[in-house]
């Protein structure tokens, strides 16, 4: 950090050491110093909420005053809790090839930007979530110029329901055979990666028992 960054003027004492699974308890919200053995219970001790979840692949720096204009809307989400996180790229991510395990975004990332917006919502109060899910939609298309393309790359542990779904409705019974309405949201998370996964899944469900609203469908179904 004072090679890279040295006006941040970090010091060694305001760094904390710690493993990665003590730094998982620390990034979600436990109390400091809490035993590990809180993983193992399924239930979270705070308050979720309502939320909502973008994620972006930048390859290119983006401008210094797109930079500003992204930070400057977060002024614009004044009634709930918006954020915007980069995790970078690079090391030992680029030495991987993008065909080898089926998360394909590797060397030529520069890193993936989360945008995320939550607030507390009454039960029926529908005004509030469009407010919020207006903003996010509105960073999110802001941010086009400055983030892949064919595809529009996105992480898919932030998934996001507004890049597609598939044609069930709710009928986890339905035989879903549209490969072409799959691969709008498949390509985006796995890029050419989504096609070997349609062979695995024909191998290992043709019958599609596991599904979901973005699920990987098998090429047949009976």
């Amino acid at each position: 950090m004072e090679k890279e960054f040295p006006e941040l003027g970090l010091q060694r004492l305001e760094c904390t050491e710690m493993s990665w699974v003590e730094s998982f308890v620390y990034h979600n919200e436990f109390r400091d110093g809490e035993s590990l053995d809180i993983l193992l219970t399924r239930k979270p001790n705070f308050h979720i909420g309502s939320f909502k979840v973008k994620s972006d692949y930048v390859e290119e720096p983006i401008p210094e005053d797109a930079l500003e204009g992204m930070l400057g809307m977060l002024y614009e989400e004044a009634m709930g809790r918006g954020w915007i996180a980069l995790y970078p790229s690079g090391g030992k991510l680029n030495e991987i090839s993008e065909s080898s395990i089926p998360f394909p975004h590797r060397a030529g990332n520069l890193y993936n930007i989360r945008y995320y917006v939550d607030w507390d919502e009454e039960a029926g109060n529908i005004t509030a979530s469009k407010i919020h899910m207006s903003w996010i939609r509105k960073l999110y298309d802001y941010m086009t110029p400055y983030v892949s393309k064919n595809p529009r790359a996105t992480y898919f542990n932030f998934r996001d329901l507004e890049i597609g779904m598939d044609n069930i409705e709710g009928d986890t019974t339905s035989t879903y055979n549209n490969i072409a309405q799959a691969s709008i949201w498949g390509t985006k998370y796995f890029k050419n990666n989504f096609y070997k996964l349609v062979h695995v899944k024909t191998r290992v469900d043709p019958t599609n028992f596991f599904t979901d609203e973005q699920s990987i469908p098998p090429l047949l179904s009976r």
